[in-house]
């Protein structure tokens, strides 16, 4: 896992800006808790590229970029009230087909017309990489 993450750009005590990202959603009801900070500080920007058999499902490509959730503030905002969970997107996986945002527990979930859960990192870091399932909760 280690491997991956290195290669898509990560290292001990990265720490990128992420006031770009955060102010635009804050500005369309999107609060940026201090989980989503700290996450995309730490993750902000990487990309895995990746494909292939994984353990339960396929390895998916997957981005931590919340600009590649432009245009799904609305599914973040419903999904957040109708499960009393405040949402914050982080990117997305397979290449689009699905979304990822993190709470403010730091779990990070699969948001699409369905929740899924991966767990908080490195757990999460886990189950993307090595192809786990995540636990579905609506």
């Amino acid at each position: 896992m280690e491997e991956e993450l290195y290669a898509s750009g990560w290292f001990p005590g990265r720490s990128v800006g992420t006031t770009g990202w955060t102010s635009r959603f804050e500005s369309v009801g999107l609060r940026a808790h201090d989980a989503a900070r700290e996450f995309l500080a730490e993750f902000g920007g990487l990309k895995f590229v990746f494909s292939g058999p994984g353990i339960e499902r396929a390895r998916e490509p997957f981005e931590l970029d919340p600009d590649l959730c432009d245009g799904e503030e609305d599914r973040f905002i419903e999904w957040g009230e109708e499960l009393g969970i405040p949402f914050f997107p982080v990117g997305h996986l397979d290449s689009g087909r699905f979304f990822l945002g993190i709470d403010e527990a730091g779990t990070v979930y699969l948001i699409e017309t369905w929740v899924a859960s991966f767990g908080k990192v490195p757990e999460a870091f886990e189950r993307l990489l090595l192809g786990l399932n995540p636990e579905r909760i609506s």
